[in-house]
């Protein structure tokens, strides 16, 4: 099975500590998001669990301690991109996360590590160009680094719009133009663009749109096959084909304070969920209470091992 840790909150960024001692202590429950009362118990064990995958904006707290994951395959998704703290207040400098990224890949490998450029979002400041001129720097500095690069447009979603009223709509004419000119420069330094979820005429003009963690892509990067029992049961979304189901975190509790993010309900409450967290609980967010359905996770390895070369 694939562990999931960044669909909801950047672990990596601000719960490290937590998410180690889960490591080390071979376990982790989960609220469902939709159904309070019911949470869902994982073992964090290299016999059922085939790979760790994380999607963050700043992997340095975890650096120095990924030894502890030495037994486990893993899977990074960083973002890097270039706005302001006006929108992404607590997300560390474009420099900073790119020092980071180069750092992780040599720890784990440049094909198991994917540069995230989204979502790409147009105000009057952030233009069309201004995104191309942002992309083709990275690019440079990160060239060696990785092979793969994601790219998606924002979509506007009511608490989107609501707590980002000037963020425009990136019409599918802009959207295919930046595409194409950011996997062109993407050619030019050994990186992979692709999209997740977007458009499909994107696909017209050469675009991946086959996803971005993909039993595929997976299957590419650790040089293994996977066999997925109901594979439809782990994809998240309707037509998205990635594997991001059993994820481990928690909805508004990412400190970032993204203006974009679909994952936060608000500053406050984030605030308010923090407050509730503790390193010891097997939860992210608070603790086992007594009203609680505590489920064991039916889990299992994925990988066909008669043809594996991992």
């Amino acid at each position: 099975m694939i562990l999931n840790t960044g669909q909801r909150t950047d672990i990596p960024a601000f719960y490290a500590d937590w998410f180690l001692r889960r490591v080390r202590e071979g376990s982790v429950m989960v609220r469902n998001p939709f159904n309070y009362q019911r949470i869902t118990s994982y073992r964090i064990d290299p016999e059922v669990v085939d790979v760790i995958a994380f999607c963050t904006k700043n992997p340095a707290p975890m650096l120095g301690k990924l030894g502890e994951l030495a037994g486990y395959r893993q899977y990074w998704h960083v973002t890097i991109t270039p706005y302001d703290k006006d929108i992404e207040p607590n997300v560390p400098p474009a420099g900073e996360v790119i020092s980071s990224f180069r750092k992780l890949s040599g720890k784990v490998g440049k094909e198991r590590t994917v540069w995230r450029y989204d979502p790409i979002l147009l105000t009057e400041t952030f233009t069309p160009e201004r995104h191309i001129c942002a992309f083709r720097d990275m690019a440079e500095k990160l060239e060696g680094s990785t092979e793969s690069c994601v790219i998606s447009f924002i979509d506007l979603y009511k608490k989107t719009i609501r707590n980002f009223p000037e963020a425009e709509r990136v019409s599918n004419e802009i959207q295919y133009s930046m595409a194409e000119r950011m996997a062109k420069i993407g050619e030019q330094h050994g990186i992979h663009v692709s999209s997740c979820l977007e458009d499909p005429g994107l696909a017209k003009i050469g675009i991946d749109t086959s996803g971005c963690m993909t039993k595929e892509k997976l299957e590419k990067a650790f040089n293994l096959k996977l066999k997925i029992p109901n594979i439809k049961t782990h994809q998240a979304r309707q037509g998205c084909a990635c594997l991001l189901g059993n994820d481990i975190g928690a909805y508004t509790t990412c400190p970032h304070l993204c203006k974009y993010c679909y994952a936060n309900e608000s500053p406050e409450a984030v605030i308010e969920n923090r407050n509730k967290h503790d390193p010891h609980s097997p939860l992210l967010i608070g603790h086992v209470e007594k009203e609680d359905q505590v489920v064991e996770a039916r889990q299992e390895s994925w990988i066909d091992r008669e043809i594996s070369l991992f």
